[in-house]
């Protein structure tokens, strides 16, 4: 059965992680109270006015997905972590860089309420 809710994700996830998981989480609504919990992508993901962010849990690392906009903001503190278009991977075995992770989560939070209020600005305009 497909996991329905970010309770029910870490659950399901090694015990050594769960809290981890929990902390993150905890972060993420910290920054972005207002947010509503999902599971997209079967990941634990957090939207207002569109993704914000997702984790998740490997073997080896924390998967936390920002997207591009987030990797090339905060570039050079990511520099030390495995990355991809839009993830950056934070390694088990070192401290969860969370004072990181809460300045992150603010700048996708900006990003989002920045490219709402762009598009409710053209919402009612005649471009003819």
């Amino acid at each position: 059965m497909a996991i329905q809710t970010i309770d029910e994700y870490i659950e399901q996830a090694p015990e050594d992680v769960r809290e981890i998981l929990q902390t993150l989480r905890r972060v993420i609504q910290e920054e972005a109270p207002d947010a509503q919990e999902a599971i997209k992508y079967q990941l634990p993901t957090f939207v207002l006015n569109g993704n914000l962010v997702h984790f998740a849990a490997f073997k080896h690392h924390i998967g936390f997905y920002l997207v591009p906009s987030g990797i090339t903001a905060f570039q050079q503190e990511l520099a030390a972590y495995k990355q991809g278009k839009g993830s950056v991977q934070f390694p088990l075995d070192q401290p969860m860089p969370y004072d990181l992770i809460r300045r992150i989560v603010r700048f996708r939070l900006a990003e989002n309420l920045e490219k709402k209020a762009n598009d409710g600005g053209l919402a009612g305009m005649r471009l003819d």
